[in-house]
């Protein structure tokens, strides 16, 4: 939301701030390359407390930046940072959660990011905007943040596993378990492709079609998507996974129509439509993925099989947002949309099709079991 901001500020084009952007999936996918395995050895608790003071010290840099080249040095160590907690957090979640459905994980993790996305939009875009130093005060909110979160993450029990050491490894899924990990990783890819669109060029689209450069309202617009899709977690912790990514791929197919149409029209009602759809759409793959590479994946494998999920999907959605960028500036907004929307339209076509092919196989496994049972 920030970055139109320093773009008008700093002169900035569209490809350098996105290409900001695409600094913290890019160095976060190498973590996870080297070392997304890690908390499988030293425990999620000490990964998670690395990950939160990087992230913090991330924010310092964003609030004492003077030039672009300390906003990549930002984005960069947060990357490195949540590359420390991204997949220790996601197991933590699986293997201490209260709830009775093991699908609650994949759920829980969605209205968590979901819910810290729509916070920085709308709190972050109020600071800035009715506050001194809007550049500044979001980030140090921030920063204090992650210092609450490390006490709070401080004080739960050392779960190192006994007599382990580390020994980088690539991410891998379990034996076995390739076909339900790639459905799950397109599930998060198709989220996150999408994501990466609405998050380089939406404050950019927003700004425009609100005809105005209220910081606030610019954020109260893109945190409706947020806001849809951790509301839309909430209701769906019950769903079959991989139902969830079948209706998530559809979703994210019909989400595309408005995407297009307000690129091509400037439409304010099909931007606010393309908001709540995406957000729909992102939830249910999100969601649905995240549960999926929960359940295959035994706990001694789970941190890595994370791992690969996320890898691949920050992967593609580095490529989307430095892409979504660089035609921007050469090509113009309406015409980045055009290119997008077919990469977009593959992604989830692809995710539509291994989610047939896993409710296919369920199928089968359930008539299997049953003349065994009657027999």
């Amino acid at each position: 939301m920030l970055y139109p901001v320093y773009a008008a500020d700093w002169g900035l084009p569209s490809v350098v701030t996105t290409s900001v952007f695409a600094t913290y999936p890019l160095t976060l996918l190498l973590m996870l390359l080297f070392a997304g395995g890690l908390s499988d050895v030293i425990g999620r608790r000490r990964a998670m407390l690395i990950s939160i003071v990087l992230i913090g010290l991330g924010a310092g840099l964003f609030a004492i930046a003077t030039n672009v080249g300390v906003l990549f040095a930002g984005r960069a160590v947060q990357g490195i940072g949540v590359g420390f907690a991204f997949s220790a957090a996601s197991a933590s979640l699986v293997e201490n959660t209260v709830f009775t459905s093991p699908r609650a994980a994949g759920a829980v993790t969605t209205l968590s990011t979901s819910g810290g996305l729509t916070l920085s939009l709308v709190v972050g875009g109020a600071l800035a905007q009715l506050l001194p130093w809007p550049l500044v005060l979001a980030h140090v909110v921030l920063a204090v943040v992650a210092l609450l979160s490390f006490l709070l993450v401080y004080c739960t029990p050392d779960d190192r596993p006994a007599g382990s050491r580390f020994l980088p490894e690539l991410p891998r899924a379990a034996p076995g378990t390739l076909g339900a990990v790639t459905t799950a990783t397109l599930g998060v890819v198709v989220a996150y492709a999408v994501g990466a669109v609405f998050m380089s060029l939406g404050a950019q689209m927003a700004r425009q079609l609100a005809g105005t450069g209220d910081l606030f309202i610019t954020g109260l617009l893109l945190g409706l998507s947020s806001a849809v899709i951790g509301t839309t977690a909430l209701l769906i912790g019950r769903v079959p996974s991989v139902v969830a990514t079948l209706i998530g791929a559809v979703v994210s197919l019909i989400g595309l129509i408005p995407m297009v149409v307000t690129a091509a029209t400037g439409s304010f009602v099909q931007f606010l439509l393309w908001c709540v759809i995406s957000g729909a759409g992102y939830s249910f793959s999100f969601s649905g993925g995240i549960s999926l590479a929960a359940k295959e994946s035994p706990p001694s494998h789970r941190a890595r099989t994370f791992s690969l999920v996320y890898l691949i999907a920050y992967l593609l959605q580095t490529v989307v947002a430095v892409g979504a960028g660089a035609l921007a500036t050469a090509l113009g907004l309406a015409a980045a949309i055009d290119w997008i929307a077919p990469v977009l339209a593959v992604l989830s076509a692809a995710l539509l099709v291994g989610s047939l092919a896993g409710i296919r196989k369920a199928r089968q496994g359930k008539l299997q079991r049953v003349p065994a049972l009657t027999s």
